[in-house]
């Protein structure tokens, strides 16, 4: 799924770097197009700096791919969104004027288009401005209003560019991406587990929490209601995203049984550890011997009881597997009690990645490979299938549906 990101020249085009990223956090990819005017605010290194995506600013540059750019474009893109426009962007989309790049994908592209005004109040109540703004709403093209307030002229009134927030979710709800969970609870388990040896050692894994936290993004945009339960990790929490952070195996299961009756679905991405040490040392254990024996005994099995306990619930499990992946995980998928599972070849280095390949099993055999993935692409592909189960547990008996605890 693609965005073509329009940025024009205003002061407030540095805010479409905060769209960009948002949008990238829900699994989207985006194509930044600069205007020249645009390019007096921003410039493309910013947006390249952040994306990985060559920034296209010119209209005869060379394509990479050897095609015509503004063609390319219009075919590759699900949606176009201008953020913000200014008059001008909007007079020229309004009138049919192709004389840069952005206004001729503008042209060619069949696309939904989206615009987020952003100008002085008097431009933005000029008749002429509010004619080509109608003008583009009888086309069927999206307008995100302008908000009130302190403007960066002095002046006050319409003409602020809307939230970031507002305009994300906008786009998503365009792209058909935010309304297919609401009213759901969505549990997601993330990052890695620590058992602590002494106050300076433990025991943990290699799990980033990536893939936990683009699940529970993806969800949240989806609409619903999302509680993370995250291990030790570098990552800010998803925005609107309520998280409980713990560090041990046991934390995790009580916050994920506090969480797993009222919950609709449950994804289990975490990393959870599989042994702990009988007891932790209350002072470091210092280095006298040339050999060290560590006493561990297994941690509490998460996903097993979940299994066991679950009634309405769609609940996803992961098997992090070095050989025999397929086998393994359908296995851990039967043992377990799960609704579907997500096959991981970590022998091939995927943790702090920002892609992978995964395979999606089902209890009926069907498998989805999704190859060379970013993580947030292969979340929504997890999400689609855990919404379908979801959607088909509606038909059961009053008191089981989805969202009744």
């Amino acid at each position: 799924m693609q965005v073509a990101l329009g940025v024009t020249g205003c002061i407030a085009a540095y805010k479409a770097i905060e769209v960009m990223r948002g949008l990238q956090k829900a699994g989207v990819s985006v194509q930044v197009i600069l205007t020249r005017a645009a390019q007096e605010f921003v410039t493309a290194l910013t947006f390249e700096a952040l994306s990985t995506q060559t920034v296209l600013t010119e209209m005869f540059r060379r394509d990479e791919n050897q095609k015509i750019q503004h063609i390319r474009i219009a075919q590759e893109t699900q949606l176009l969104a201008v953020v913000p426009a200014t008059a001008n962007i909007i007079g020229k989309m309004a009138h049919g004027i192709a004389d840069d790049l952005l206004s001729t994908v503008y042209l060619s592209s069949p696309a939904p288009v989206l615009l987020a005004p952003a100008m002085n109040v008097v431009m933005w109540n000029h008749p002429a401005v509010r004619a080509n703004i109608d003008m583009l709403k009888a086309r069927g093209h999206y307008l995100v209003e302008p908000e009130p307030g302190d403007l960066a002229c002095g002046m006050k009134g319409e003409g602020r560019l809307a939230a970031i927030e507002t305009i994300i979710a906008r786009i998503l709800e365009v792209l058909n991406v935010s309304q297919g969970l609401s009213g759901l609870k969505v549990l997601v388990t993330a990052g890695p587990t620590i058992e602590d040896l002494d106050p300076v050692r433990f025991i943990s894994n290699r799990s980033s929490g990536k893939m936990g936290y683009a699940i529970a993004q993806a969800a949240k945009n989806r609409g619903a209601q999302v509680f993370l339960v995250s291990g030790p990790t570098a990552l800010q929490p998803p925005a609107g995203v309520e998280t409980a952070c713990v560090r041990s195996a046991g934390e995790m299961k009580e916050a994920v049984l506090r969480r797993f009756p009222g919950s609709d679905i449950v994804i289990m991405a975490a990393a959870v550890g599989d042994y702990r040490p009988v007891e932790c040392s209350p002072h470091k254990m210092k280095k006298n011997s040339s050999t060290l024996s560590l006493e561990l005994v297994p941690t509490d099995d998460i996903l097993q009881q979940l299994g066991s306990e679950k009634s309405r619930q769609i609940l996803v499990g992961f098997a992090a597997e070095t050989e025999d992946l397929l086998q393994n995980a359908l296995l851990k998928m039967r043992r377990k009690n799960l609704d579907f599972i997500v096959a991981n070849d970590v022998a091939k280095g995927v943790f702090g990645a920002d892609s992978a390949s995964v395979h999606l099993l089902k209890p009926d055999g069907e498998k989805i490979t999704i190859c060379d993935a970013s993580k947030f692409a292969i979340a929504d592909r997890i999400l689609d299938v855990a919404q379908e189960m979801a959607a088909a547990r509606k038909n059961l008996p009053s008191g089981s549906e989805p969202g009744s605890s």
